[in-house]
């Protein structure tokens, strides 16, 4: 997926927040403004979001001196998603269709994103799971569900801290000892780390590794050899959230994205409205 114009205003929201949240020195925030603005005017707009995503918060750490700028906010978000999923654990039991309906909740975790919105509360998350439980799914379900049951080695790809959670009630439905859970390489915005994956408690039930990447998305070119193996092998890769969606929406693999339309660049790109819950497969898969 290539940058938009329209994703300018979002990179300086981006900034803004993640700048004030380590720093209450103004002279930061401008600093980090200005970079960005000057970056801006060169960036190579056939690139996908997460690769200027990726510089702006590198920069972000290196002036600042704050390794894991999220982090508080990642531990509040993980503790308030275990007690959402606590409350609908009972609604996963009494599902006639346990797969769709876990696929249901893990996109409905996918709001928990703070490169989308700067604050997540407990009644966001809640109504984003009565919304995707009583919305239909887009996408080819049944397709997925073929695609599950023929897979011997699945990769799931992990997106934010908080929704990671929800990925746990997905990961148990697919059948957990042929799933990776891969998380990204080191911090960046609220996504998932090992921490957050640990406290999420998937490690017990899984197999857990990084991608040796800082990018809020999948750039394969920057992720470790470990990771590229894994994902070369996998007979099924599931993707979570709009960054894995710009970054390998053309893929030529076996790729099906889950997540939240929620912004205007996205439902473009994927031609359907902001709000849609979206279970989709990579355009160039055979």
């Amino acid at each position: 997926m290539k940058t938009a114009l329209d994703c300018v205003p979002c990179f300086v929201r981006q900034v803004l927040d993640a700048s004030r949240m380590v720093s209450a020195d103004p002279a930061l925030h401008q600093q980090m403004v200005r970079e960005l603005l000057h970056w801006t005017a060169e960036m190579d707009l056939d690139q996908p979001p997460p690769v200027l995503g990726q510089r702006l918060h590198r920069r972000l750490r290196e002036i600042s001196g704050v390794a894991d700028p999220y982090r508080a906010e990642k531990n509040r978000l993980n503790r308030m998603a275990m007690g959402v999923v606590s409350r609908i654990e009972a609604r996963m039991r009494m599902a006639q269709n346990t797969l769709t309906t876990a696929v249901q909740l893990a996109i409905a975790g996918n709001v928990i994103d703070l490169g989308a919105s700067a604050s997540i509360t407990r009644e966001d998350v809640l109504r984003s799971v009565d919304q995707a439980l009583a919305e239909p799914l887009t996408g080819d379900q049944d397709r997925f569900r073929q695609a599950v049951g023929s897979a011997r080695q699945i990769l799931y790809l992990a997106d934010n801290a908080g929704e990671i959670v929800f990925d746990r009630l997905l990961i148990e439905a697919l059948s957990p000892d042929r799933v990776t859970l891969a998380v990204r390489g080191a911090p960046v915005i609220n996504d998932a780390t090992m921490a957050d994956a640990q406290a999420a408690g998937i490690h017990r039930i899984c197999s857990v590794i990084d991608n040796g990447s800082d990018a809020p998305g999948t750039l394969l070119d920057d992720c470790s050899r470990v990771f590229r193996q894994r994902f070369m092998e996998a007979d099924l890769i599931i993707a979570k959230g709009q960054g894995n969606f710009e970054t390998l929406s053309e893929s030529p693999y076996p790729v099906f994205f889950l997540f939240k339309v929620k912004c205007p660049v996205i439902g473009a790109h994927a031609g359907l409205p902001v709000g849609t819950h979206v279970l989709a497969r990579s355009r160039a898969a055979p």
